[in-house]
């Protein structure tokens, strides 16, 4: 569904990602994972149309989309929920949520009743501003706000961080169910490894800029841990 092919990108004269290839399946749910510095979240924005590229291929269904601004990716089905989330915090959770509406391929001009399904404190706090909301209910908001546009593929960017353990196993459940139930395309940076092994079927561990090892989840050993992940 996803195929990047030597993917270069520079940030502030320091180059940041080195031919970096990466194929992602259609239903798959992906974690992306190394230590700090390795360029997962530079890579989660270049493939979001955030960060420009330096060279290098980024092909969704088939076609390249590396010019693609990120609101015509949105368009396309892309959802993305960033790192420290970025909701609106003057804005109420419907109106942060509504934000989401215009991207949609069918012209649907209300909230989705699935986005309440998935998280019912956003219903009860429709008219509570965002920055009144805990910072596990506003992860929860920032998911509901790119699950609005209908997505094929959802990116999440450390969705865990800062965020309590009730939530955190509401969010892991949410995104097994989004992935297994509704067969959405999930890619994930996560840096808690319990969480990765709980809702991944595939990791992709990266190291200064490129991705070094590709497998099954199940196949994440000791040996992939101390040598990428143990700090």
């Amino acid at each position: 569904m996803i195929r990047i092919e030597k993917l270069n990108q520079k940030y502030g004269g320091t180059q940041i990602l080195w031919d970096l290839d990466l194929e992602v399946e259609r239903g798959s749910c992906t974690c992306i994972m190394g230590r700090n510095g390795a360029g997962k979240t530079t890579l989660l924005k270049c493939l979001m149309g955030l960060l420009p590229t330096s060279d290098g291929k980024i092909l969704y269904q088939g076609e390249s989309i590396e010019g693609s601004p990120a609101q015509a990716r949105a368009k396309m089905g892309i959802g993305y929920v960033p790192q420290g989330r970025d909701i609106f915090p003057l804005l109420t959770v419907e109106e942060n949520l509504q934000i989401g509406l215009p991207a949609r391929r069918d012209g649907l001009k209300k909230i989705p009743e699935r986005v309440f399904e998935l998280f019912p404190v956003l219903k009860d706090m429709l008219h509570r501003r965002g920055g009144d909301l805990s910072g596990g209910q506003q992860q929860q908001l920032a998911i509901g706000r790119a699950l609005v546009i209908d997505p094929k593929v959802l990116i999440l960017d450390e969705p865990n961080e800062g965020i309590q353990p009730n939530i955190v196993r509401q969010i892991a459940d949410v995104v097994t169910q989004l992935n297994e139930e509704d067969g959405l395309t999930v890619i994930l940076v996560e840096q808690k490894l319990g969480f990765a092994r709980r809702v991944g079927k595939e990791f992709r561990l990266m190291q200064k800029g490129s991705v070094v090892a590709a497998d099954k989840m199940a196949n994440l050993d000791d040996g992939l841990i101390r040598q990428y992940l143990a700090v």
